[in-house]
């Protein structure tokens, strides 16, 4: 069977994430794979913790050229955990976030963390979220919380906006919101996945927002690409 030969752009790609990896040092990339394929790049091998498992992610949608990631990295555990002993520790996890709400609750199955209940804000989702992914044990995280209905404000795209430009990470010149009702949806072009995620995140702790749209393309500067050629 014929292997596609890799192009200049896509080993430059793969080494720059490998290097990121082993850069970050919420990764233990002593077990990861990483491959390269059109700006499609595929995490795999093993990591000890779930969080590890998504800071890897997170550092691969930092590199510039990256357009997606498919995250195969399997979580491991050095000592193995009780389900019973997880959810002893979940439940204390969301119990002292002051964020999340005291009607959210949560079930264990072999490691599998799934999140229930309803919030008034999408980033008390995302907290209750946060506030379980770092517990050692946790090989994944399946969040089933629910929003409230709720009234948007009525400047939610001037806010959003006003927290774009506050976020230094974040070039918010090619990115447009648009408010209907309760949903957000967001538009036009940045050129990392990282900076479509902050875009998301911003756009999320806006006051009334239920959801968020993403439809932001990832377009890496022209300059990287005529580099490559030359």
């Amino acid at each position: 069977m014929a292997t596609a030969k890799l192009s200049d752009i896509d080993v430059r790609i793969r080494d720059a994430v490998t290097q990121q990896l082993e850069w970050d040092p919420e990764v233990d990339a002593s077990a990861i794979g990483v491959t390269a394929q059109d700006g499609a790049v595929t995490l795999t091998g093993y990591i000890d913790t779930y969080a590890s498992k998504l800071a890897a992610e997170r550092a691969a949608k930092g590199v510039r050229g990256v357009l997606a990631v498919a995250n195969d990295i399997e979580v491991r555990l050095k000592l193995e955990r009780t389900d019973a002993d997880i959810a002893h520790d979940v439940a204390r996890s969301l119990e002292l976030r002051s964020t999340v709400p005291d009607n959210v609750q949560a079930t264990v199955h072999h490691g599998h963390v799934t999140l229930t209940g309803e919030a008034m804000w999408e980033f008390q989702r995302r907290d209750a979220e946060k506030a379980v992914r770092h517990i050692r044990g946790v090989c994944n995280v399946v969040n089933r919380i629910g929003l409230a209905p709720g009234v948007a404000a009525r400047d939610v795209r001037r806010r959003i906006l006003d927290a774009f430009h506050r976020t230094a990470d974040l070039d918010a010149r090619h990115v447009t919101a648009h408010a209907a009702g309760n949903v957000v949806t967001l538009t036009g072009h940045v050129s990392t996945w990282l900076q479509r995620d902050i875009a998301e995140r911003a756009a999320a702790g806006a006051s009334g927002i239920r959801r968020v749209d993403n439809l932001i393309a990832v377009e890496p500067p022209v300059e990287a690409e005529e580099e490559e050629i030359c």
